[in-house]
């Protein structure tokens, strides 16, 4: 499962973001940049997760 966490962040990160546009929370600046900062850190964690762990 561990191997599996980045791609995880990188779904809810896209969720957070599908579900605050279809709520109309676009001029909401801290749902974005929650969504974002998901998408990023389970990019980085999954390329770490890669590299380190097989």
């Amino acid at each position: 499962m561990l191997k599996y966490l980045g791609i995880l962040l990188i779904v809810i990160g896209a969720v957070v973001l599908l579900v605050s546009y279809f709520m109309e929370w676009v001029d909401y600046n801290p749902v974005q940049f929650c969504g974002l900062g998901l998408i990023i850190i389970g990019l980085i964690g999954h390329i770490l997760l890669q590299k380190y762990i097989k």
